[in-house]
C-alpha cells in the first residue's frame, strides 16, 4: 500500500516542499529511505520504530520503502519524521487517510513518541503553504512560530498519538500566532559615555545612514562602550525586516520555542578566534554565520586587528553586496548580510600610540606590521574611521552631560524618514544617485580634488564620503550638501589618510 504525506525540509535559509512517499511491499522486513537525506535523515528508522512501539502502535513486518521527493535535492534534518510515521500508520491501516487533503506534517520524533521542535520552523511552514497545504501538523513547541504564516491553519501536536487522534476525527484547537517579542529596555544609554563628542557624533551618523564605523583608540577609551550603545539609537525592526531576521535566527537554531517575530535589532559580538564559517557562514548543510545573524542589526568586531587578515578580507564582497553566497557541489545558498559593522582596534600593538601620558613601545617595523593587519580594501569600506582618545579626568569625574539615546534616536528616525522617501539608506545609494543628491559647489569640489590628489583617496572612498555627507545633511534637515558637510565627512577618513602616509 502506498501513502503520500507532504512535508518540508530546510536547506540554508530557505525551505522547500517535500513529498514523503511510504510504500509497504512484499519481501523480508526492512526499511529503505531514499531521496538524498543527510545523516540525520538516514537515522529516521531508529527514531520512528521505537516511537511507534512506545506510542502503542504496531511496527510493520513487511518491506518499507520511503522516498523523499524530489529525489535530486538533498534533505536536511529530521523534519520529515512525523510524515514518515503517519505514512506508516496509514499504510498499515492503523490510521485513516480521510483528513489528509491539504495537510502537511513537520516534526522530529523522540523515542517515546513525543514531538520535538525543528530548526527553521517559519521557513518550513512557508514552504508547506507555498506548495498548497492549508493545514500543518507540527510539534506544539514550534506551533506558535508556524502560525505566523497566515495561509496555514496550524494544529499543535505533542505526541504521535495525538496526531493519530486528529486523523480519526478528534477536534483540536488551532494554534494562534505568538505575539511579537517584547522590545527590551532601551539598554545602555548613550548619556553614560563621558566625553568622546566626535565618537558620539560618528555613532549618530552611522545609525542615521547605515554606515560602517571603525573606532581606533587606546585601551579603556570607551570603544566597546560606544559600540554597545548603537542598537539603542536604531529604530525598531519593520515588519518585513522582522520576518527576515526571525527566519534567519530560526534557521540557525537560535530561537527558543514559542516565540513570535523578533522586533529588536540583533547585536552580535563574535570573538576574534571565530572561524570563517562561523563569521561568514558555511558548513554542511550551510548555516548562517555571525554576519548574517546580525542582518538588519549590528555586528561588533572588537580587536579588529586580531582577526586573521584572510577572514577580514572575506568580508569585502558581503559588505558591498549585502549577501553571502555559499557554493556547494550541487547547490548555492544565499544568506542576507545587511549588517551595520562597528569595529574597534588599538592604534598599535602595545595600544599607547598617541597617548598623552603613556609612551608607545612599538618599533617602526612593528607599527608597519600592525597597520598591515587590516588591509586597505577592508578599511576603504568602513565609512567612518574615528580616533577615540583617552578620557581625561575632567570628563571621567565630572557630571554626565551628553545627550540620551532617546534624544539621538529622534534625530536618527527623522533622517531615516527622509531617506525612506528617496527609496534607500544613504549607505546603499547607487553611484548614479550620488550626483543629483550630492550636487557639489566649487568649494566642495576643491575639497574632493585635494583629498584625491594629495591624500590618495580612492574613488570608492570618495563615493562613501559623499554618502556620509548626505547623511550629515539629512540630520541637519538640509536639502543640499554644502562644503561644510563634506568637510565633516572627509575628516572621518583622516585615520586612513595618516595610515597611508605612515606606511
Amino acid at each position: 500500500m502506498l501513502c503520500r504525506i507532504p512535508t518540508a525540509t530546510l536547506w540554508g535559509l530557505e525551505a522547500f516542499a517535500v513529498e514523503c512517499e511510504v510504500d509497504l511491499g512484499p519481501g523480508l522486513p526492512g526499511f529503505v529511505l531514499v531521496g538524498l537525506p543527510d545523516a540525520t535523515g538516514r537515522e529516521a528508522r531508529e527514531r520512528v520504530w521505537p516511537a511507534l512501539r512506545n506510542a502503542g502502535f504496531q511496527t510493520p513486518d513487511r518491506r518499507v520503502t520511503v522516498n523523499l521527493a524530489p529525489a535530486e535535492r538533498r534533505k536536511e534534518g529530521a523534519s520529515a519524521d512525523l510524515a514518515v510515521a503517519l505514512g506508516l500508520l496509514i499504510a498499515t491501516l492503523q490510521a485513516p487517510p480521510a483528513r489528509l487533503a491539504g495537510v502537511a506534517a513537520i516534526g522530529e520524533l523522540a523515542l517515546d513518541g513525543t514531538l520535538r521542535a525543528v530548526r527553521g520552523t517559519l521557513s518550513l511552514a512557508e514552504a508547506a503553504a507555498g506548495a498548497g497545504a492549508t493545514t500543518l501538523l507540527c510539534a506544539a513547541a514550534c506551533a506558535p512560530e508556524a502560525a505566523l504564516v497566515e495561509a496555514l491553519g496550524v494544529i499543535p501536536i505533542a505526541t504521535l498519538g495525538e496526531a493519530v487522534e486528529w486523523l480519526r476525527g478528534a477536534d483540536r484547537e488551532r494554534q494562534s500566532p505568538a505575539p511579537p517579542d517584547r522590545l527590551e529596555d532601551a539598554g545602555p544609554d548613550l548619556a553614560d559615555v563621558r566625553g568622546q563628542l566626535v565618537a558620539r557624533r560618528a555613532l549618530e551618523i552611522a545609525a542615521a545612514g547605515g554606515h560602517h564605523v571603525l573606532f581606533v583608540g587606546p585601551p579603556g577609551a570607551g570603544k566597546s562602550m560606544l559600540a554597545r550603545r548603537l542598537p539603542g539609537i536604531l529604530p525598531a525592526l519593520e515588519s518585513r525586516e522582522s520576518a527576515t531576521v526571525t527566519r534567519l535566527h530560526s534557521a540557525a537554531g537560535m530561537r527558543a520555542p514559542g516565540l513570535g517575530l523578533m522586533r529588536a535589532r540583533p547585536f552580535r559580538a563574535p570573538h576574534h578566534s571565530i572561524s570563517r564559517a562561523g563569521l561568514i557562514g558555511g558548513g554542511t548543510p550551510p548555516r548562517p554565520g555571525e554576519l548574517s545573524l546580525a542582518h538588519h542589526g549590528v555586528l561588533f568586531l572588537d580587536e579588529l586587528s586580531e582577526y586573521p587578515r584572510t577572514l577580514l578580507d572575506a568580508l569585502r564582497e558581503p559588505l558591498e553586496t549585502g549577501d553571502v553566497w555559499i557554493a556547494r557541489a550541487a547547490s548555492r545558498v544565499c544568506f542576507p548580510a545587511r549588517a551595520l559593522i562597528v569595529a574597534a582596534m588599538n592604534p598599535c600593538r602595545c595600544g599607547w600610540l598617541g597617548h598623552p601620558k603613556r609612551g608607545c613601545r612599538c618599533t617602526p617595523p612593528e607599527l608597519q606590521q600592525y597597520a598591515a593587519r587590516v588591509s586597505g580594501p577592508v578599511l576603504d569600506r568602513l565609512d567612518l574611521q574615528v580616533e577615540v582618545p583617552a578620557v581625561g579626568s575632567r570628563d571621567l569625574l565630572g557630571p554626565a552631560s551628553g545627550e540620551s539615546s532617546a534624544a539621538v534616536r529622534e534625530r536618527v528616525l527623522a533622517a531615516r524618514t527622509r531617506q525612506r522617501e528617496r527609496g534607500a539608506l544613504n549607505a546603499r545609494l547607487p553611484d548614479a544617485a550620488l550626483e543629483p543628491l550630492c550636487a557639489l559647489d566649487d568649494a566642495a569640489r576643491r575639497l574632493i580634488v585635494d583629498a584625491v590628489d594629495r591624500g590618495g583617496m580612492s574613488a570608492r572612498a570618495v563615493h562613501r564620503a559623499l554618502r556620509v555627507a548626505r547623511t550629515i545633511a539629512d540630520l541637519a534637515g538640509e536639502a543640499g550638501v554644502c562644503a561644510l558637510r563634506l568637510a565633516e565627512a572627509l575628516q572621518y577618513r583622516a585615520y586612513e589618510a595618516r595610515r597611508v602616509v605612515t606606511r
